[in-house]
Parts: C-alpha cells; sequence; structure tokens
C-alpha cells in the first residue's frame, strides 16, 4: 500500500490502516513501516499522522530527512510544519 503512494503524494498511517481493514491500527502501521528492514526500497517518507505533521521528534534526524525529502517532492509545509492534507493528501483508489 505504501509503495502506491504517488510521488508528491501523502497518506496517513490511519488511511492506511483503514484502508487494509483495522481502523484503529495507525500505531501498527507505524510500527511496521519502522521495523521495515534497510534497503526495502519503500517511500516511508509519504506516510503522516493525521494532523498532517511528521511522526516522532520534529528536531530527530529521521524527521528532518523525511522532511527534506517530502519538500524535494514538491510538498509545502505551513510556519506549524503541517501539511495540507485537502491539497496533498492521496486518496486511497
Amino acid at each position: 500500500m505504501v509503495a502506491m503512494i504517488p510521488r508528491g503524494r501523502v497518506a496517513t498511517y490511519g488511511q492506511i490502516a483503514a484502508y487494509l481493514g483495522n481502523p484503529r491500527g495507525a500505531r501498527t502501521v507505524g510500527w511496521a513501516l519502522h521495523s521495515t528492514p534497510a534497503g526495502v526500497d519503500l517511500p516511508w517518507h509519504r506516510v503522516i499522522n493525521a494532523q498532517g505533521r511528521i511522526g516522532g521528534p520534529p528536531d530527530g534526524y529521521r524527521a528532518r530527512e523525511q522532511r527534506a525529502l517530502l519538500e524535494a517532492e514538491g510538498i509545502v509545509f505551513n510556519r506549524g510544519g503541517r501539511i495540507d492534507l485537502e491539497e496533498y493528501g492521496w486518496q486511497i483508489p
């Protein structure tokens, strides 16, 4: 499912969980992404929380890396560090 998210779009952990049949499984999706082995080509950076924010500590290395990857795809963050889900959110087919 994560591999299907197009460049320049984001999906939420909850969206993915609901699509997979577990609407309360957002944390499980996050855990699964975090546990993905190195070298697996998966656009993990396109998955964010329901508030349009990057998960985890905002000043951590992974958060900075995720933001840089998203910005490189043309995604814009507002001053509060949020992504407009209306504009950049991916509608799961």
